[in-house]
């Protein structure tokens, strides 16, 4: 009986000790399985995150592909525009050729006309100094002398003809000269607007360089600099802020003009800048202007893209009252116009010839679109001001104007 019991003792530890064993299995089973799935769930989120950012990069490289694509067109059509220039002052060149030449010979006709007066008044001169009784001796007969009268005032005759005709050929010559003085000019201007598109086709050729350095870079790394560009931005319209109350305050103006009588929303006063413009920001507060970039204040202008180099013109006939270079604004330009409303054209890659003072026409160019100071592509910045003063940054020694009070919305009377 005792070794039955001890035998079935046995057999129950046995028994135990493999259901044990089994249940120590069935637990470590359990348990790589719940690895198994972390692990599946992490290399899932890696493989996503992965997906992610091959699409950023596959969604950045096509807009950097269609940059560098719209900078190319730009270039080619710089360089038509290059071409067509110079063109007109091979013809301008043509033409003040053959008025030269027209000079020339009227002046060989002057010279002949002179010539014959000089013979014509000899002639009389003589004449004139000879005794009258020896003239009438000289002649065979009363008829001989009369007729020789009548000579001598058909002389006279031919005299006051030629010097009329020398009056007439002086006015042509004059007429001629002033005309040779206009092609001059029309060639000197064709020059400096050639000189302008030049260096305009080298700013879009190295911005194009420098697309495609970028292309190298990461989204991430990008969206930082974007990031920081802004910060940048935030904290330069703070410090304009602070300058334009402190000139304000003391009444530091350079120029300072205020409209009279505003004609009302809806009257179209000026034509846009540009040719069919894209139109990348409006004015107020818009999206960009809430994330701080203007330090809180809203867009004081609208924003509009035609293509690096493209030439910007004036919205209307006026005078220019100020331009330069600041850091906020790179090359700008200032237009007084009727009501005495002023533009302001901002960003520009170069600015015309036209110096301060200058009167221009509606349409007349007066730079070209690029993405000087504080931009983060190349674009126009347009604004009109009802009220329009510049001040001097006291730390950069530079030209500015007034941001922040004063202007309009520029869609009212375009």
């Amino acid at each position: 009986m005792f070794k039955i019991s001890k035998v079935i003792i046995i057999f129950g530890l046995l028994l135990s000790g493999l259901l044990l064993a089994s249940n120590v299995h069935a637990q470590t089973d359990e348990e790589r399985l719940a690895q198994l799935r972390i692990q599946i769930e992490q290399l899932e989120k890696e493989a996503q995150q992965y997906r992610s950012n091959i699409k950023s990069e596959q969604i950045k490289a096509d807009s950097l592909k269609k940059e560098i694509n719209l900078l190319k067109n730009q270039i080619l059509r710089l360089q038509a525009q290059i071409s067509a220039t110079s063109k007109k002052i091979d013809k301008t060149s043509i033409e003040i050729g053959g008025v030269e030449n027209e000079i020339s010979a009227t002046q060989d006709k002057i010279d002949t006309q002179k010539d014959a007066i000089g013979r014509l008044l000899l002639v009389l001169n003589q004449r004139d100094n000879e005794p009258l009784l020896a003239t009438v001796l000289k002649n065979k007969s009363l008829s001989d002398f009369f007729r020789e009268g009548q000579y001598v005032a058909n002389i006279n005759s031919s005299l006051l003809d030629l010097v009329n005709d020398l009056r007439e050929t002086k006015a042509s010559f004059e007429n001629n000269k002033n005309q040779l003085e206009g092609k001059k000019d029309e060639l000197e201007n064709l020059k400096q607007e050639q000189s302008a598109q030049k260096a305009s086709l080298s700013n879009a050729t190295a911005t194009k360089n420098n697309i495609l350095a970028q292309t190298k870079g990461q989204e991430a790394q990008y969206q930082k600099m974007l990031a920081n560009v802004e910060k940048k931005k935030a904290a330069f319209f703070k410090e304009v802020r602070e300058l334009e109350l402190k000139v304000i305050s003391g009444g530091l103006y350079i120029v300072r003009i205020k409209a009279e009588n505003l004609p009302p929303k809806g009257t179209k006063l000026f034509q846009w800048p540009e040719d069919d413009p894209r139109i990348t920001q409006g004015y107020g507060m818009t999206a960009y202007a809430r994330r701080g970039a203007y330090g809180g204040a809203p867009h004081n202008g609208i924003d509009m893209a035609g293509g690096f180099g493209t030439p910007v013109k004036a919205i209307g006939e006026g005078q220019i009252v100020a331009n330069g270079y600041n850091d906020g604004w790179g090359n700008w330009v200032a237009i007084k116009h009727a009501y005495n409303l002023v533009s302001v054209y901002g960003h520009m890659s170069s600015l015309s010839f036209l110096k301060v003072g200058t009167n221009v026409g509606t349409g007349e160019v007066i730079g070209y679109e690029g993405s000087t100071g504080n931009s983060t592509g190349s674009h126009l910045h347009l604004s009109i001001y009802k009220e329009f003063f510049t001040y001097i940054h006291d730390r950069k020694d530079q030209l500015y104007f007034n941001y922040f009070d004063g202007s309009l919305n520029p869609r009212d009377y375009l």
